[in-house]
């Protein structure tokens, strides 16, 4: 029987890694350290910057919806439905950016490769584990290690600074989310500028806001800039994880998995939670989140990291 070092040398991976890690992976661990692990934020610089960059574009854009171009509006059904949609918009999406940055993604517990955890997997002959050297843990099937966040993510699909976290098995939901959100107040802020600027060119400048027009030329280009970038990123974003998710792949692994793919709606009830609804819209609702478990195909190729 090969010794344990020889079973970490390789890389097909043990089918009990794919249930829950439950497992304490140190004994001796404080309960200071279990609770800074349950509190996820990820301590990166640009991370950070990113993340409060993301706000105060919708913060911005919410005040120049807001104050430059419905309040002054003399239709007051027009202000107050735009105005409840577009800000409902934002709630949504900046709930949802705050789901994504401070879940955890789903990470692997450092330190789970000792001896007595690999005697517990009950190993058969020849069959081996791979264990990650950087942060010493026992790697599950499509689990990749993270050099921002230092830990072993699964189903890590990636690094998204905007967030300021990993986009993986148990955030993937809130992100698809955000993109969508802020996808769709972007569209609007769009239609709103240029139904402000016919408005303006129609009437008088000084009438149609409370701000000077060239005050409110420079606001509204800039608005109509940022939803413009936002929108193309976030559309294309959200299209690339429903696809994703759909075909259950991540950006990471997207060739000849090793794992049985599952049906398109099979993947959207995992990522989501249950079955299709409203809930699913809702960034407040929590989900009982069951754990992705794959299988190797029988004859298919070893799965590296």
């Amino acid at each position: 029987m090969p010794s344990s070092g020889h079973r970490l040398r390789d890389v097909e991976h043990h089918p009990l890694l794919a249930e829950n890690d439950s497992y304490d992976s140190s004994s001796s661990s404080s309960s200071e350290a279990d609770m800074a692990d349950r509190v996820w934020f990820i301590r990166d610089g640009c991370g950070m910057i990113c993340a409060v960059m993301t706000w105060l574009l919708v913060v911005y854009a919410d005040f120049v919806v807001t104050f430059v171009m419905l309040l002054p509006s003399k239709d007051f059904w027009y202000s107050v439905v735009n105005g409840v949609l577009f800000n409902c918009l934002a709630v949504l999406a900046l709930s949802s950016h705050l789901r994504t940055m401070l879940t955890d993604p789903g990470a692997v517990p450092k330190g789970n490769a000792t001896k007595e955890y690999m005697e517990s997997l009950q190993l058969k002959p020849g069959e081996v584990i791979y264990k990650c050297p950087k942060c010493c843990c026992i790697k599950p099937e499509r689990a990749h290690h993270c050099s921002i966040c230092k830990r072993c993510i699964r189903k890590m699909d990636h690094h998204c600074p905007w967030v300021n976290n990993c986009v993986g098995e148990k955030n993937q939901r809130f992100f698809v989310l955000f993109t969508m959100y802020i996808a769709l107040s972007s569209v609007h802020a769009l239609i709103l500028c240029g139904l402000q600027f016919v408005s303006c060119v129609r009437g008088q400048w000084t009438e149609c806001s409370d701000f000077s027009p060239p005050v409110t030329v420079i606001l509204l280009i800039f608005l109509c800039l940022e939803s413009l970038l936002f929108f193309t990123f976030t559309a294309v974003m959200f299209g690339t994880q429903i696809h994703s998710i759909c075909n259950d792949e991540t950006r990471l692994k997207s060739e000849k998995p090793t794992w049985e793919r599952r049906l398109r709606w099979e993947g959207m009830r995992s990522v989501f939670g249950g079955p299709p609804s409203l809930l699913w819209m809702n960034p407040f609702v929590g989900f009982r989140f069951g754990q992705l478990q794959t299988r190797p195909k029988k004859g298919g190729p070893e799965f590296s990291v």
